[in-house]
């Protein structure tokens, strides 16, 4: 019986940069800024045989949960608008929003809760959530699965 995988969620920077180049090298393929493995390694100072070899098992976190139903928690001050603001962000970012659910203000918050399909984004969820975290208002941004 195979064993199956585990995974772990760990900064980048605590990587060894070989793991950090294939991710920039498949990277460059997705984007189209090159159209083979060898132009990708050399781009990236890496060999083709450990490109293969860790291509499979490293990616960005953001990657592994595009193309996915995320849920968003915000926590919003109980102003005009700010929902509003928030969703346009949203739209912006080309997140599909499925559900808005919005508890009942209290001292002057609220916990507003958004399923979005991320498939269509042009950025990242980490951009995402710095743009809405920028918003006047917005108190705390957070993903709570994906």
């Amino acid at each position: 019986m195979a064993k199956s995988p585990n995974y772990y969620i760990v900064e980048a920077d605590a990587l060894p940069e070989i793991f950090r180049k294939v991710v920039e090298a498949r990277r460059l393929m997705d984007t189209g800024e090159v159209e083979t493995v060898n132009q990708a390694v050399q781009a990236t100072g890496i060999s083709r045989s450990a490109f293969y070899k860790y291509k499979d098992a490293v990616r960005p976190f953001q990657d592994m949960l595009h193309g996915r139903i995320v849920t968003f928690q915000l926590l919003l001050k109980d102003e005009p608008g700010l929902l509003s603001r928030v969703l346009n962000i949203f739209a912006g970012s080309g997140a599909n929003i499925l559900t808005i659910n919005q508890g009942i203000p209290s001292n002057g918050c609220a916990v507003v809760t958004v399923n979005a399909e991320t498939s269509d984004m042009g950025g990242s969820l980490q951009g995402l959530l710095e743009e809405i975290g920028g918003v006047k208002g917005v108190l705390r941004g957070e993903i709570l699965a994906g």
